[in-house]
């Protein structure tokens, strides 16, 4: 019995599940491999790298959904999907990605559509959707924190989590409303380990002559990809990155600078109490190796218990 890795849910002798095909495109009846291994994948974003408007650290290709074709297709523009690739380096990535960001969406975050691609070697690739096109070659003014505070990849961790709090109540429309949310997010990559979320991993978007933070992006637990991680957080909070207790991320941060009150954090906070059944629940099913399912939920189980 195979489980969909778009849905999580079985689908008999089928790849992928019906839901799971139409959430990508209503006509697409299945979803071809994509026609390229894991390596040449990583072979390919890197050939198209100076192409595309889409960069980072791990490899990424811009794609389209073909319905004629009923595959994801590579292109150097116009793309609203970004595909990544199995890591050389750091092990179960894409599979890693897309628990933690359906996780997200469990805890009630923006999440945009994403999942997991089978290439043509059996290996899993990450697929999610780009939330700044809406349109062939239109796109919606969007600008991360790197961007907004005059950083470099550089120069992206070298900032502070107070500072941050300064920039969104600059660019966003109703900062109140983004700082709850944008607490929200912080707790949650805390929770699950994402010791990775820097300046180009919090972005703002505007539609409609409204700026908000955008859907959520490059969710994942770090810590059980690398060996030995040393922080807890990538920007620094009350001068440091790491052994941090609940009392300096809801009483410093949550109240102190981002000026959220006790009934926000209460919901904030009962929010992630609730959702953890169904966040052990997705991880039980989802495409992690049990080591990684392992390694996994005892952090979750240590960040969790700081609460």
């Amino acid at each position: 019995m195979n489980r969909c890795p778009i849905t999580y849910e079985l689908c008999g002798t089928e790849k992928y599940s019906e839901k799971g095909l139409r959430m990508i495109a209503p006509k697409l009846t299945t979803l071809h491999d994509l026609p390229f291994t894991a390596a040449e994948q990583r072979q390919e974003a890197a050939n198209r790298a100076k192409k595309l408007s889409i960069q980072g650290v791990q490899p990424k290709l811009s794609a389209v959904i073909s319905v004629v074709n009923q595959q994801f297709e590579i292109v150097d523009q116009f793309g609203n999907y970004i595909i990544k690739p199995q890591n050389d380096i750091f092990p179960e990535l894409p599979e890693n990605e897309d628990v933690t960001m359906k996780m997200a969406k469990v805890y009630g975050l923006d999440v945009p559509l994403h999942g997991l691609v089978y290439s043509k070697d059996g290996s899993l690739s990450y697929f999610i959707k780009r939330f700044d096109r809406y349109s062939k070659g239109k796109k919606y003014a969007t600008e991360d924190f790197a961007q907004l505070t005059g950083s470099s990849r550089d120069t992206k961790y070298d900032y502070t989590m107070e500072k941050l709090v300064k920039v969104i109540d600059k660019y966003c429309t109703f900062p109140a409303v983004e700082k709850a949310d944008f607490f929200k997010r912080v707790l949650f990559c805390f929770i699950t380990a994402n010791e990775d979320m820097h300046l180009k991993n919090f972005s703002v978007i505007t539609k409609a002559r409204k700026t908000t933070l955008t859907p959520v992006y490059d969710f994942l637990n770090s810590s059980i990809s690398i060996k030995n991680p040393q922080e807890e957080l990538a920007l620094s909070l009350k001068g440091k990155k790491s052994n941090f207790k609940s009392t300096e991320l809801i009483e410093y941060y949550a109240k102190g600078h981002l000026g959220l009150n006790d009934k926000t954090i209460d919901t904030i906070l009962s929010d992630m109490n609730k959702s953890l059944s169904k966040w052990i629940e997705l991880l039980e099913v989802s495409f992690l190796s049990d080591t990684m399912k392992e390694k996994y939920l005892k952090v979750l189980d240590n960040r969790i218990k700081r609460f």
